[in-house]
């Protein structure tokens, strides 16, 4: 409805071959470029905490003879609500994975139909408890705001609800209308109204306030965690620092270049079959990208970016910048010791900002 990743359905029979493939991938990858210091992992796509605790084994076992994983702090793990038994998520603890995503999104019903969840508000704390009792004391939940006919009061009831479990991460998500969703389409033929800003910025402020209040620390636009459990894993994304990406569809980074794997199963199966890396596109970073990036994402988190990061082709264009959106953002930023950031209220507008800031 509203998620534009790759997904497929209805498609267990290819469950066996998929996971050989992945396998096959991780080992051609091991073989070629084994050079990154690995701290954290995220199995995520689709619901893998329904695939069976002994080809979860086996890919654990497997990351562990191809990559030194003494450093891993953070082994994350998505699930959807009613999606994990208890019995799986105890033997995923058990494998060292410790953190766990649930995808909660609403708690309201008709909400949830709206985004096309299969689960019911019963399932999300069944499932939380559940992870509780297999050992996890580190769970993040992500929830949705900015939902056609969804009124703050709604949002105010979930996300009360939702803190009053004590997950150690809550990610907020405001709802975006991606090309190619049929939440696109909705929209596009007017049958489907997104809120107006001035109620988006409602929601946000509310949110920012109240989780202030329940001693949540907001660490980025859309993120916020208890003392000490930033998901280390997204902060490497936003960081713009190097990652492994296995998997139809999965995006990678190496310092450099860009690249995304082929994103239909089948002929990622087939590639790999060829004993050919997937890989569909790469792209290295210019100088104007790489600067792009680092200010982009940079600006979304509290840390903001140090500006020498910037390639030094690209700083002046960037001051520049500062300078000539200086009357417009200046009160909702911080520009100290050369590193460049957002205050609180300036968050809302860390998209807007990074807009005028971009080097074109």
């Amino acid at each position: 409805m509203y998620c534009d990743f790759y997904s497929v359905a209805d498609r267990d029979e290819t469950i066996p071959s998929f996971f050989e493939a992945l396998f096959k991938e991780i080992r051609l990858y091991a073989n070629h470029k084994n050079t990154l210091s690995i701290d954290s992992i995220f199995i995520g796509g689709g619901t893998p905490s329904l695939i069976s605790p002994s080809i979860m084994s086996q890919l654990v076992e497997l990351l562990h003879l191809s990559f030194d994983l003494s450093m891993v702090e953070e082994f994350t793990i998505e699930a959807n609500p009613g999606e994990a038994p208890i019995n799986s998520l105890k033997e995923f603890h058990q494998m060292g994975i410790n953190r766990l995503s649930l995808g909660a999104q609403s708690l309201n019903p008709k909400i949830l139909k709206f985004l096309s969840r299969i689960h019911d508000p019963k399932q999300i704390y069944e499932t939380f408890d559940n992870a509780r009792t297999a050992g996890f004391e580190n769970i993040n939940c992500d929830m949705i705001f900015n939902i056609p006919n969804q009124s703050l009061s709604t949002w105010k009831h979930d996300l009360s609800k939702i803190t009053s479990l004590g997950p150690e991460h809550l990610s907020c998500y405001s709802l975006t209308v991606e090309n190619g969703t049929q939440l696109y389409n909705l929209v596009k033929n007017n049958k489907v109204a997104m809120p107006l800003d001035d109620e988006s910025f409602h929601f946000y402020d509310w949110t920012q306030q109240f989780l202030l209040e329940n001693h949540y620390h907001q660490y980025e636009v859309s993120n916020w965690s208890k003392d000490n459990k930033k998901c280390f894993h997204n902060l490497h994304y936003w960081r713009i620092e190097p990652y492994l990406a296995f998997g139809p569809s999965a995006h990678g980074f190496d310092g450099e270049i860009r690249y995304s794997n082929i994103r239909n199963i089948d002929t990622y199966i087939k590639s790999l079959d060829k004993n050919n890396l997937p890989i569909q596109n790469q792209e290295e970073l210019t100088e104007k990208n790489m600067a792009n990036e680092i200010i982009g994402f940079g600006l979304r988190m509290e840390e903001g970016f140090k500006i020498n990061k910037i390639p030094n082709s690209q700083i002046s264009i960037l001051n520049q910048n500062i300078k000539k959106f200086e009357y417009k953002w200046g009160k909702y930023m911080h520009n100290q010791n050369g590193r460049l950031s957002l205050k609180s209220d300036g968050m809302r507008f860390a998209d807007a900002i990074a807009v005028d800031l971009i080097i074109e």
